[in-house]
């Protein structure tokens, strides 16, 4: 059993009575604090593998970084009640960590204070440099091999599957996490850090398609999108201001492209 996950007893109860002991493997949750350059900067809940591949695309996700040199350090320490990821970026990046904690949105349940969050929360979004012309049987052809590349769901079925697919569907990376965004910031962190590029493919979610899953595809360049969930209204009207392709609700034999 790896770091992403555990095996915990159960007992089986079956709807005739019959009760039998058993042993279940379960997808790893534990709270990893990111801090960069010393400071302190989130908190997330997240599957403790990977996670210099987290450090590296949830920097891109946040702006703090435009490129993987701008990380000059990124490790994971063991600490009470979680983990520590400590990031060195590149002095000139240093001072975005200060201004972007100074205007972060607020995560809590009380939702966005005030206008400054607003505007924080819905920045400007750049323009994708390079859409995506594919055809839409490499989505089809994506989403049926992606489960054999899931060994961590197989096992759980209790995680979220982030994928790079090259333009013909094939499956070029994947990445697994608990959380549908640390998936994608794992993704995005590990072609930062092997120097790869979109080339031309697409990423693929087994998620519902939300505003922050479009801005981090953005922010990687993604020519595309995909998510086997449904979108929210915010995510199709960000995509569509980024021109940002995407392909939602998809299935074996269907799926949804939004009309612009």
């Amino acid at each position: 059993m790896d770091a992403g996950a555990a095996l915990l007893r159960f007992e089986r109860v079956e709807a005739a009575g019959e009760a039998t002991p058993i042993e279940r493997a379960i997808a790893s949750e534990v709270p990893i604090a990111i801090e960069f350059n010393g400071i302190g900067y989130a908190v997330l809940m997240a599957t403790p593998a990977d996670l210099v591949d987290l450090a590296h695309g949830f920097a891109l996700a946040e702006r703090l970084i435009d490129a993987a040199g701008d990380v000059l350090d990124a490790e994971a320490h063991p600490a009470e009640g979680g983990i520590l990821l400590r990031v060195t970026l590149a002095q000139g990046r240093a001072d975005r960590v200060v201004e972007r904690v100074r205007h972060r949105v607020s995560e809590s349940s009380c939702g966005l204070c005030g206008i400054e969050n607003l505007e924080q929360a819905l920045r400007p979004i750049p323009q994708v440099s390079a859409v995506w012309r594919g055809d839409d049987a490499a989505v089809f052809r994506a989403f049926a091999a992606l489960e054999a590349h899931q060994p961590l769901n197989r096992e759980t079925r209790a995680v979220h599957g982030a994928a790079a697919c090259s333009a013909d569907g094939g499956l070029r990376l994947v990445r697994e996490d608990v959380g549908r965004h640390n998936a994608f910031d794992k993704l995005v962190g590990a072609m930062l850090r092997a120097g790869k590029g979109w080339e031309g493919g697409f990423a693929l979610l087994t998620s519902r398609c939300s505003y922050e899953l479009v801005e981090k595809a953005v922010l990687s360049t993604c020519p595309m999108l995909a998510t086997i969930s449904a979108p929210t209204t915010l995510a199709v009207q960000r995509a569509a201001d980024a021109g940002l392709p995407l392909r939602v609700l998809v299935r074996g034999d269907a799926l949804l492209a939004p009309v612009r």
